[in-house]
């Protein structure tokens, strides 16, 4: 399967109206920042929304940058009915079957070189192998991330040595010197060895170059559903959810959006403090 193209497809940015018009079959929803705020919890509106979505026949799918195992709960607690998209859409796996359709991972050898070129850098190091979270030392910020994921952790050893990671993570405070990490690390490794995004403005992530969330739900659409790309709606909120809002039909960024995602979106939901997924349901799903 080809990784989505990221041009910009001309049929985007239509009036409310016209979009409202279409029918939506396949609802793809982000957590972080779009189903769950600071909580870290799915509000009751936002809960009612999409069960009434999924009455009315549409298809709901969690689309995230997290770990399978810290997103499986968010996928009960939504009733999501789809196969869960998990590390930026490097694993598609459905929870209840355990059954994996796609699994895309990092070849080691850059794997190992990716670790060199940080080794020394004042940043932490996540590795996910076979969806165990491995740290390259314990810090504050690495044991906060643990703790809202709701995951273990183990220390990165030798042992881990020469396993493929489904994605590397790392972690700093210093959003601007991630910045310029990520401009560095775009000049080192080209789009068909790397795949770079920012999930959140302290997180620095890398994947196999065919992993994109756009990637995660065409194949959701197009190969288990025979849907168009304008039957899909999906909505976020981050720098790694501009290729999912690009192959949607209708592209939604919540209100708290970083600035990079807003040019790719068709509509501005409130906030996900005022459930804006809730919102957006109602506007393009419900009415």
């Amino acid at each position: 399967m080809q990784p989505v193209e990221v041009q910009e497809r001309p049929q985007k940015r239509q009036s409310l109206q016209s979009l409202a018009q279409r029918e939506v079959r396949l609802l793809v929803l982000d957590i972080d920042g779009t189903l769950a705020g600071p909580s870290n919890q799915v509000s009751e509106p936002v809960r009612r929304a999409i069960q009434r979505a999924k009455a009315a026949g549409v298809r709901v799918a969690i689309a995230t940058g997290r770990m399978h195992r810290s997103a499986e709960r968010f996928h009960y607690a939504i009733g999501a009915d789809m196969p869960l998209c998990s590390y930026q859409g490097a694993l598609i796996r459905d929870p209840k079957s355990q059954k994996t359709f796609k699994h895309w991972r990092l070849d080691w050898a850059l794997t190992e070189e990716l670790l060199q070129v940080l080794q020394d850098l004042p940043v932490g190091v996540h590795l996910y192998i076979d969806d165990q979270l491995y740290v390259r030392e314990l810090s504050p910020l690495s044991r906060a991330y643990a703790e809202r994921s709701q995951v273990p952790f183990q220390i990165l050893s030798p042992a881990q040595y020469g396993q493929r990671p489904t994605k590397i993570l790392v972690v700093s405070e210093d959003t601007e010197f991630l910045q310029e990490l990520q401009g560095s690390l775009r000049q080192r490794y080209s789009p068909e060895q790397l795949y770079l995004t920012r999930s959140e403005p302290i997180f620095l992530e890398a994947t196999h170059p065919a992993v994109n969330k756009g990637n995660a739900v065409r194949f959701l659409a197009e190969e288990l559903l025979g849907l168009s790309a304008e039957q899909v709606m999906a909505i976020g909120d981050g720098d790694n959810d501009i290729e999912m809002l690009r192959y949607a039909g209708i592209g939604v960024a919540m209100g708290n959006a970083s600035p990079a995602l807003l040019p790719y979106a068709d509509w501005v939901a409130p906030p996900v403090t005022e459930d804006g997924v809730a919102v957006a349901i109602e506007t393009f799903i419900l009415t």
